[in-house]
């Protein structure tokens, strides 16, 4: 059983920056591909990005430009670095591990969630 434990959300104003940080529980086997969603108010949970062990990288239209993915194998930690946030960003955000990045990409067969860490963007 993996466990993931994100931590870095918060309130920011418009045009600032956050870091999320997410933790995996067990070694790198199990968590090749990590990645990040967010869930809005009323909306369904969507892809934000993804990368995996060898550091390949996907990101959603969205946040391409403004948000960059990177983690640490040795910590098995993933973070992504969010800047020029906007209102619209506002979402709580997931952590999850997958066996492959298309997986996450496509946000199925998804193999662990985190618990969430909710992100305020205020105007």
């Amino acid at each position: 059983q993996v466990q993931l434990v994100e931590s870095g959300g918060g309130l920011v104003q418009a045009g600032g920056s956050l870091r999320l940080s997410c933790v995996a529980s067990v070694g790198a086997a199990a968590t090749y591909a990590m990645g990040w969603f967010r869930q809005a108010p009323g909306k369904e949970r969507e892809f934000v990005a993804t990368i995996t062990y060898d550091d390949r990288i996907d990101y959603a239209d969205s946040v391409k430009g403004r948000f960059a993915i990177s983690r640490d194998n040795a910590k098995i930690t993933v973070y992504l670095q969010m800047s020029s946030l906007e209102p619209v960003d506002t979402a709580v955000y997931y952590c999850a591990t997958a066996s492959t990045r298309a997986r996450l990409v496509a946000n199925s067969g998804i193999d662990y969630w985190g618990q969430g860490t909710q992100v305020t963007v205020s105007s």
